[in-house]
């Protein structure tokens, strides 16, 4: 029996087996085997050879526009950027992916239009493979869907959640190290539901017989395997829905309701229409809030405060981060910094390096000479 049939009765026996306490465990064992199955048949179908698309990293931050073919993603890559990606009115006009550039509040947003998925895609249909392989690089994922054809996200999500990118979540609270000997013992936070008889059963089918398991959130089967086999990519997304401009007043409710039924709040949702320019202002900005970018003003010695090329980075940085994409000897020269604005508690404030940045902070760093 080959692997592909393997994983089919694995998906068989998992479908109709009913769960609960009793069956908890052998579920466990299942999903494990499936996911160790369809990781052998994704090596299996990668060592085959077969070209992907190279797409080297520019600028702040990468994002990542996913639709099924026709649905805009090229018209908007050009509306948004200095790019000229091939736009047509038929299936499969993009076979490569294009690049582009979005600068937004002083910051660099590079915007990659990868080919149409289509359902299959992480099964390698269509050349899924190496489009997932790009998406998985980004730093954010941007569903465009059609106002007409709602029901897409649900393939495009099923799709990424097969090629293993878990999106808006957190990666599990699960840690697991081996040991010499004395088997597997597992300590659970307050509230964990699991029993630690599923929780060995999954660490055995992956291969542990000696390891200490801690899992300190309440999660289920699967969440349990993505945290042990600790090669899933974790990312933000946001919707878009195309071609709004198209629509009567009378059908926004139904787009609305199919909406809600996917757990997409129609306030968090960006209408837009990317033939008409509509709406990317609004997108664009919600690009910049879910990347979390900061704008960081640095004040340059004889030359006072540069708003005009602002230090770009993430919420949460330091001074640490901020002289590392700096550059330079700051490393070995680095004294203290001064921060004038919203993380100071004081203008001109003295800090170190561990100090957390916020967006428009006026930052000088004083080194040694």
């Amino acid at each position: 029996m080959g692997l592909e049939e393997e994983i089919q009765e694995l998906e068989d026996e998992i479908a109709s087996t009913p769960y609960n306490k009793s069956t908890e465990a052998h579920i466990g064992r299942l999903k494990s085997k499936l996911a160790e199955k369809k990781e052998k048949l994704e090596q299996q179908a990668s060592s085959g050879g077969g070209g992907g698309y190279g797409v080297e990293k520019h600028g702040d931050a990468t994002v990542a526009l996913v639709g099924f073919p026709s649905v805009g993603k090229s018209t908007l890559l050009n509306a948004l950027t200095n790019a000229e990606s091939e736009t047509g009115a038929y299936e499969f006009t993009t076979l490569d992916v294009y690049p582009g550039m979005l600068k937004h509040k002083g910051a660099n947003i590079q915007i990659l239009d990868v080919p149409g998925l289509i359902e299959g895609a992480a099964g390698g249909r269509g050349g899924g493979k190496e489009v997932l392989s790009v998406v998985r690089t980004a730093d954010l994922i941007v569903f465009l869907i059609s106002v007409f054809e709602i029901d897409q996200y649900d393939r495009l999500r099923e799709e990424l959640y097969k090629n293993k990118i878990r999106l808006d979540q957190d990666p599990p609270w699960v840690n697991v190290r081996k040991k010499g000997k004395d088997g597997i013992s597992v300590n659970t936070a307050t509230g964990v539901e699991l029993d630690d008889g599923t929780v060995k059963a999954v660490l055995r089918e992956h291969g542990y017989v000696n390891a200490d398991v801690t899992i300190g959130e309440q999660l289920d089967i699967d969440q349990l395997i993505d945290g042990v086999m600790d090669n899933r990519v974790y990312l933000p997304s946001l919707v878009a829905v195309n071609k709004a401009d198209l629509i009567e007043p009378d059908y926004l409710p139904k787009v609305e309701n199919e909406l809600q039924e996917r757990d997409i709040d129609p306030e968090e949702a960006i209408f837009i229409s990317a033939e008409e320019e509509k709406g990317l202002d609004s997108l664009t900005e919600r690009i910049w809030e879910e990347l979390g970018l900061i704008r960081i003003y640095m004040d340059k010695p004889g030359r006072g405060v540069d708003r005009e090329e602002p230090l770009i980075l993430r919420e949460g940085d330091t001074v640490d981060d901020a002289c590392e994409k700096l550059g330079g000897s700051f490393d070995e020269r680095f004294r203290f910094a001064r921060v004038t604005g919203p993380s100071a508690k004081h203008d001109e404030q003295q800090v170190g390096r561990d100090h957390e940045l916020a967006d428009e902070d006026i930052l000088r760093i004083v080194a040694n000479r």
